[in-house]
């Protein structure tokens, strides 16, 4: 139950960080790519009112009647697609002179509801959109076509304007479908995209956990280890205080500064040697030292109550208090009273320290 609630969270918390990072992505995106789509569709409408204005100032210079140039563009026109933008002229009266649509040929070109009031070239893609987001919805306008000039480029020899025109609900309808292709881009990409991290997750953790368990129980044997260990140090000093063997030696002589010092045998906790010195340390806590090495001395102690734990240490079944695990595959003995150094049997030794304990 804690690893499924942890698991929803880990999902709640990347859904929120992928709503917010997708949420501000997505603004620029589909601004950058307004614009970029409003920037060619002005460019285009230029250079195509352009190209026309200058072929009826050609054929204007070259004295073609203007009912025959009037009649010509017409005919050229004439059933042009209405749905995204056309091309129109009309005169400085304010009449159209052609229009894709015949039956608005002489008609009034301009209209009081027009947006666009005046239009020069410096209409760019951020004024042309502050335009269209002013401009009424699809919902608002019941109207399928409504047209608005963008550009205008006047005609030499003549009082005619060619006019760029576009189709407002056609072009808003374009971009509310880029706007709803970028929000479902990104949420498909994000129901991947979260899904495949908390998948991810959940097998990591699934891989984590399982490691886990293994050193858990590895512990946890280790742990039932050092308990039958210390269990069987237990068992020995008891059995030794039941059943006390017959030492070789009965006592070693020690120092204390200048005095000397008689310790029996039984009263030895443990020895260890620093600096070249051997130290007797007795379950008073009281410190001797004594001329014996390490080696002398361990000979003539019973090795059925003493264990040479390692160079440094000689310690006896009734000292020992706790083992606990060290490092790697090591054992620390914790002795009465406290040893000033770590007494640390190595993982050589271990196995020699426990056939001594079971003895």
């Amino acid at each position: 139950m804690r690893k499924d609630k942890l698991y929803f969270l880990t999902f709640l918390s990347i859904t929120v960080i992928y709503v917010i990072i997708a949420g501000i992505a997505l603004h620029f995106m589909v601004k950058s790519n307004t614009r970029a789509l409003l920037e060619t569709h002005l460019e285009f409408s230029k250079k195509e009112a352009k190209t026309l204005g200058a072929m009826i100032g050609n054929q204007l210079r070259m004295d073609v009647p203007r009912d025959t140039v009037v009649a010509q563009l017409q005919n050229c026109i004439d059933g042009t697609v209405l749905e995204k933008g056309f091309l129109s002229i009309f005169d400085w009266s304010g009449r159209i002179v052609c229009h894709p649509d015949i039956k608005m040929v002489g008609q009034p070109a301009g209209s009081d509801k027009s947006f666009v009031s005046s239009v020069s070239d410096d209409l760019n893609a951020n004024t042309f959109l502050s335009l269209l987001q002013e401009y009424p919805s699809q919902n608002e306008n019941e109207e399928a076509f409504v047209s608005e000039v963008i550009h205008l480029y006047p005609v030499q020899n003549s009082d005619w304007i060619v006019a760029a025109n576009v189709n407002i609900i056609s072009l808003n309808a374009q971009l509310d479908a880029t706007r709803r292709n970028f929000r479902t881009i990104f949420l498909v990409m994000g129901l991947v995209v979260i899904l495949a991290y908390v998948l991810i997750v959940r097998l990591l953790g699934s891989a984590y956990e399982k490691r886990l368990e293994m050193k858990n129980q590895k512990l946890e044997d280790e742990v039932i280890n050092l308990s039958k260990l210390n269990r069987a140090v237990g068992d020995y000093q008891q059995k030794v205080e039941e059943q006390p063997t017959q030492e070789t030696k009965k006592r070693i002589l020690t120092y204390v500064r200048n005095e000397l010092l008689s310790i029996p045998i039984t009263e030895i906790a443990h020895v260890y040697t620093e600096n070249t010195i051997t130290y007797v340390i007795s379950f008073d806590g009281r410190r001797s030292t004594t001329n014996l090495s390490l080696d002398e001395l361990f000979s003539q102690l019973d090795d059925s109550q003493f264990f040479r734990a390692n160079r440094q240490f000689i310690i006896a079944i009734s000292s020992i208090d706790k083992i606990v695990k060290y490092g790697n595959n090591q054992l620390k003995i914790l002795v009465t009273p406290e040893s000033e150094n770590h007494i640390i049997i190595s993982k050589n030794r271990a196995s020699e320290f426990k056939q001594w304990l079971n003895q």
